[in-house]
């Protein structure tokens, strides 16, 4: 099935467009399909994995002070004591 989009680019972006479609011999859609498909690849290949991102964090020797973390969880654990009325 077929959708039909209307949108608005500068002036650079659509001799950019007709460029593309030119030196490719396909569409101005068929670039925008291609450049779609490229794009979201590419941001599933960056996507970080956030376990990963804490393990190296920690083997890093990054992130807060443990005594500093305590004392923040204890802040927390307060906090919500005295949002829920204990």
């Amino acid at each position: 099935m077929t959708h039909r989009t209307t949108f608005a680019l500068d002036e650079a972006s659509a001799q950019r467009l007709k460029r593309l479609a030119t030196r490719l011999r396909i569409s101005q859609a068929e670039v925008v399909r291609r450049s779609l498909e490229q794009t979201e690849k590419s941001i599933d290949i960056e996507k970080p994995d956030p376990i990963s991102m804490l393990r190296r964090l920690h083997e890093s020797g990054g992130g807060i002070d443990p005594a500093r973390a305590e004392k923040w969880i204890a802040e927390i654990r307060e906090n919500r004591k005295h949002w829920r009325g204990e």
